[in-house]
């Protein structure tokens, strides 16, 4: 295998880069000039964004947006949105701009509990295993003081552990179950490290426990983790508003709008097909404010899917009821959340969308979040509803098809005012664009 190499990682940049261009690139200049045209101009800068991670060799941008006027609990937002799909963030934003003048967002959290696990295997009788565990919890979580004295000072800490017997999945698995507030920070390294120590704890004292055998001392540890799945670190957002209220220039009739928007949410909530795609409008709008904020996308993903399907048939994560004549639209997620350590106070575009958000603690956070989705999901079921998605999905992408074929800003303005009264499809921009050119 020609292309295998040893040490890549102990290679510099450039000899990375290098390598990489002479095994796998034809027009290795043009490469080259690629690699370097995302370099930030600013070498200390440079520096950290190559730190972030292993191997780096240049940056990968995306779009860092604004949707504006959000009213939040009363309070005015402008959320920062890093997303690469077109009409996301004017969406948002015309969600925002229509519940403004309708009273705005409400939110609140429910609870902030994180969990984290000890996995591990016992060959023997779990009465035993029981008293065991009861005998040396408070050993268990006393070894971790060094750990949680900092947390513990601040309000957070360790919140409980409890063993849970899981052999009837797997044989002989066991698992420590622990509790944890975390307050500002996501937690990850602190949850991992207080488990890393119940492990050692729990291993250590089962070896001089004198009611196990010499075989039910020998706990095997598969391993120590926090679970991304946090069903009690819950945020609630919704609106609501009289019906007659909605009327607006695209709803002028505002209960044939209520009534159709509630039958599109009650459908996410029975179809698991459809609710996949509405869940997914609502995750571009989660995404994008927590990637802007430096927090962790995937384990949100995942946390959130799962609590979509919690009830063993995958559903919609917003609801919608009309009752005596009042609209309302909610969701209610689990969102672990930080606002200080990791990315957020190393990435300086992250402490800037922080700072645009009048620096919020992770509570903060999570309700400005979950109303980013609360009104992705809205302007996808109201246009799903009325209009239809594509007409103002595809106004929006006409300028990356407009992009891609390298058009001067004149096309553009000709072929935007074209388009104004006009159907954007693919192949209909590049039928206007070759007509325009001859």
């Amino acid at each position: 295998m020609s292309n295998r190499i040893a040490g890549f990682s102990k290679l510099s940049k450039t000899e990375k880069i290098e390598w990489l261009l002479n095994t796998y690139f034809t027009n290795i200049e043009a490469s080259r000039d690629l690699i370097k045209q995302y370099w930030n101009t600013n070498e200390k800068l440079q520096k950290l964004h190559d730190e972030f991670i292993e191997n780096t060799i240049t940056n990968y941008y995306l779009p860092l947006g604004i949707a504006p006027n959000f009213s939040i609990n009363d309070s005015l937002y402008a959320i920062p949105m890093a997303i690469e799909e077109s009409s996301v963030v004017a969406a948002a934003s015309k969600s925002a701009k229509f519940w403004l003048e309708r009273g705005g967002f409400k939110t609140k959290v429910i609870s902030t509990v994180k969990i984290g696990q000890v996995h591990f295997i016992y060959n023997g009788d779990y009465d035993k295993l029981s008293s065991f565990f009861d005998s040396v919890k408070s050993k268990l979580i006393e070894s971790t003081n060094d750990i949680t004295k900092n947390m513990e000072r601040r309000g957070g800490g360790i919140l409980g552990i409890e063993l849970r017997n899981k052999t009837t999945d797997i044989d002989n698995y066991y698992q420590l179950h622990a509790t944890f507030e975390t307050l500002d920070a996501m937690g990850a390294n602190f949850i991992n490290s207080c488990l890393e120590q119940f492990a050692s704890t729990l291993k250590d004292e089962a070896l001089i426990y004198d009611k196990f055998s010499e075989e039910e001392k020998s706990i095997d540890i598969v391993m120590s983790i926090l679970s991304n799945y946090v069903p009690n670190c819950l945020v609630r957002a919704e609106v609501s508003c009289a019906i007659e209220d909605l009327k607006s220039k695209d709803i002028p009739n505002p209960e044939i709008f209520a009534s159709k928007f509630k039958q599109a949410v009650n459908i996410a909530e029975v179809e698991p097909y459809r609710a996949v795609t509405h869940n997914k409008g609502i995750m571009n709008g989660i995404d994008a404010v927590v990637l802007a904020t430096g927090n962790d996308f995937r384990a949100v993903e995942a946390g959130v899917h799962a609590y979509a399907a919690r009830e063993g048939k995958y559903s919609s994560l917003t609801h919608c009821t009309i009752d005596d004549g009042v609209f309302k639209f909610w969701l209610e997620i689990p969102l672990a959340l930080g606002t200080v350590g990791g990315l957020t106070s190393l990435h300086p575009l992250v402490k800037f969308s922080l700072e645009m958000l009048k620096n919020p603690t992770a509570k903060e956070l999570m309700q400005i979040v979950a109303v980013a989705g609360l009104a992705q999901n809205f302007a996808a079921v109201k246009s799903l509803t009325t209009t239809g998605i594509q007409q103002g999905h595809m106004k929006m992408h006409l300028m990356n098809i407009l992009n891609q074929f390298e058009a001067t800003s004149e096309e553009k303005t000709n072929l935007i005012e074209h388009f104004k009264t006009n159907t954007v499809t693919h192949s209909a921009v590049v039928e206007a664009i070759e007509n325009l050119r001859r």
